[in-house]
């Protein structure tokens, strides 16, 4: 039974603008043992394609399929709760494209949904229309929990802070698709065709990839290049089946499965 990963991108394969060494090879042999894999990224900005593109010019031998975004995984969820819904979205082109590709409409008012990406164009004005709509009966859903996203210059806030945001001021709770929710995970491994026995997920952060895999059943493996040093394992009540300092630790046989 071949294994299948679920690789995390940013403290994996790359931290800001830099590669991390080992990350191109350790792919190259999963491509070389015809091992499936998917890049899972809580980055709803992008579209798969657009993400795609990065990778290969980074030296990845990767196509569209092996991209899975919570932008896919979140239009995929409103599709299933209401099939031709609509969105006030705040959010950019990745998760307007997927919200379009599954047939939910983006609107400015009186939506089914207020759905929460991560952004460079936030405004005051966007809050304030969000807030009304909620108020009003919308229902508040975000792309992923994460506070903050990485950039060239720190850090700017993410769709976890803008959605918390909205939460205080109307009193509601969202409905959070991206990891660790069992819907992105899932729909990633689903996405592969693989069972749960089969698949692993490659995270730097014991919040989110870790989690996730470790509450869905999959065997997980901790890389010490990202968001997490060893000695802060002590401090969560579960634990990576593997740590290992980085990816390139991972082009071993015994981690690719075909010995």
């Amino acid at each position: 039974m071949k294994p299948g990963y679920l690789i995390d991108m940013d403290g994996v394969i790359y931290k800001g603008s830099e590669m991390i060494p080992g990350a191109v090879e350790f792919i190259r042999a999963l491509r070389e043992n015809d091992l499936p894999f998917s890049f899972m990224t809580n980055n709803s900005q992008r579209t798969r394609l657009d993400i795609m593109t990065k990778l290969v010019r980074y030296g990845f031998d990767v196509e569209e399929k092996h991209v899975y975004t919570c932008a896919m995984s979140t239009a995929r969820f409103l599709a299933s709760q209401k099939p031709g819904g609509s969105a006030f979205v705040i959010g950019e082109g990745g998760l307007l494209h997927s919200l379009h590709n599954n047939g939910i409409s983006v609107v400015d008012s009186d939506p089914d949904f207020v759905v929460v990406g991560e952004g460079r164009t936030l405004s005051f004005e966007m809050l304030e229309a969000a807030s009304n709509m909620i108020k009003q009966g919308a229902k508040l859903v975000s792309t992923n929990p994460d506070p903050s996203c990485p950039t060239a210059q720190g850090v700017r806030p993410g769709a976890g802070a803008i959605t918390t945001l909205l939460e205080e001021t109307c009193g509601v709770k969202a409905f959070t698709v991206g990891k660790p929710s069992p819907l992105m995970i899932r729909g990633a491994r689903k996405e592969m065709g693989l069972s749960a026995a089969q698949t692993t997920i490659i995270g730097d952060t014991m919040e989110t990839d870790i989690l996730g895999g470790v509450q869905m059943g999959y065997r997980t493996i901790l890389v010490l290049t990202g968001g997490t040093d060893r000695e802060d394992l002590q401090n969560f009540a579960y634990q990576p089946d593997v740590v290992v300092e980085s990816i390139a630790d991972l082009c071993a046989p015994e981690y690719l499965g075909v010995n």
